[in-house]
């Protein structure tokens, strides 16, 4: 009988698990699902394009797993029952059951509105695509002189409000940032932040906290009304509740506790990776939500699974660090701020149009390797049996 193995979400992290548990093990041994609520991989690092009207290439699971063996489902996650080891799933032809033998969890995060009033009423956001399509619709019916707020001074928030000011100088763009702009990189990289904020016309709200939101924009702690026909909010990411429903150990912050080979804690048949897991980086401190961190995860879970069912004692250990923070300013422009291995800024940088392309290299290189998941050089080892299902066959 083949082994089981169960990952769900294709998204970064999820998507390059599958492709590299498919190079990792024979097919003959092994059956590789992955359930995705989209047919499509989706770039989500590229969501602040696609709300500002770009298009990006259509990448169907059905073609990326073509030939590997994987076979990709499209169905939403309801549940897991992490001990009858089962999942849940909705589709549009009803609800089904399925069993897994290892279970890849990757179900990622959505934008987190941290209880402000008014946020799911009133405002957008670029979680997802369907998200990133609704303000892309919303800001193609904007007349010229309209007003966009940007709520989140980080990375997806610089992102959004350039690109959003750079394709549409015809609106009056602003960013509510909670801290000062961009005050976690060094000094060069917050001036050439606010050059490139300066020349887009975009206005900085700095140290400013966001205490409701309505249709006609957004109010601060302080009682200051920032008028905006539409409000943009990535203040942060928060996961899906499903993982917390369920007997698996779970952070405060609902994400699956996981153990250096990013097996959780508590259900050595599950494996948790990218926003869905906390997995302790450089210096104790845990990862950040990011494509940075769920990759390097992807990579380390399934080489952690492939040596326990090939029956490797060891398995290659993945570096879980960072080298540098990659920040697109518009089309033209951006920041790549070099980091210790625990994220926090260094002296050396790169900006300008050098810092815009090699973001676009760093962005297109992931979803290539994604694309073509079995490329070459691919080792495929047999599953070695365990001792508990040697004994059921005799028997």
């Amino acid at each position: 009988m083949k082994h089981r193995i169960v990952v769900l979400g294709a998204g970064y992290a999820g998507a390059m698990a599958a492709g590299r548990l498919a190079k990792r093990l024979h097919p003959d041994d092994t059956e590789i699902t992955v359930i995705n609520a989209d047919a499509d991989f989706v770039e989500r690092v590229r969501m602040h394009q696609l709300a500002t009207g770009q298009d990006l290439k259509p990448r169907p699971l059905s073609e990326v797993y073509a030939g590997t063996g994987v076979k990709p489902r499209l169905a939403r996650v309801t549940a897991v029952d992490a001990d009858r080891r089962t999942v849940a799933l909705a589709d549009d032809n009803g609800t089904d059951e399925i069993t897994y033998d290892t279970l890849v969890y990757a179900l990622g995060s959505v934008t987190a509105d941290h209880g402000v009033p008014g946020v799911a009423e009133h405002a957008y956001d670029i979680a997802g695509r369907p998200s990133a399509l609704r303000l892309r619709d919303r800001l193609a019916h904007l007349a010229a002189g309209g007003t966009v707020l940007v709520v989140g001074g980080g990375l997806t928030g610089l992102e959004a409000v350039t690109e959003i000011a750079e394709t549409r100088p015809d609106l009056d763009v602003a960013l509510a940032a909670r801290g000062g702009l961009g005050d976690w990189l060094n000094g060069k990289a917050q001036q050439h932040l606010r050059g490139v904020c300066d020349r887009l016309g975009i206005t900085v709200h700095e140290h400013t906290d966001i205490a409701r939101v309505g249709a006609a924009g957004a109010v601060t702690r302080d009682g200051r009304e920032i008028p905006a026909q539409v409000t943009v909010w990535t203040t942060g990411f928060a996961v899906h509740p499903i993982a917390a429903a369920t007997t698996l150990a779970v952070a405060e912050t609902g994400q699956i506790i996981v153990d250096a080979s990013m097996r959780s804690v508590s259900h050595p048949e599950v494996y948790a990776v990218g926003d869905a897991a906390i997995a302790e980086g450089p210096g104790g401190k845990p990862l950040r939500m990011s494509c940075a961190s769920g990759i390097p995860m992807a990579w380390q879970a399934a080489d952690a699974i492939a040596a326990r069912l090939t029956g490797r004692a060891k398995f290659p250990k993945t570096p879980l660090r960072y080298f540098n923070q990659c920040i697109s300013l518009g089309r033209r422009d951006g920041i790549i701020q070099y980091v210790t291995a625990d994220d926090r800024a260094r002296p050396a940088l790169l900006t300008g149009k050098l810092a815009a392309r090699y973001k676009e290299f760093v962005c297109t290189g992931a979803a290539w390797s994604i694309a073509h998941p079995v490329l070459y050089p691919v080792r495929r080892h047999r599953v070695v049996p365990t001792r508990s299902e040697v004994r059921t066959a005799a028997s």
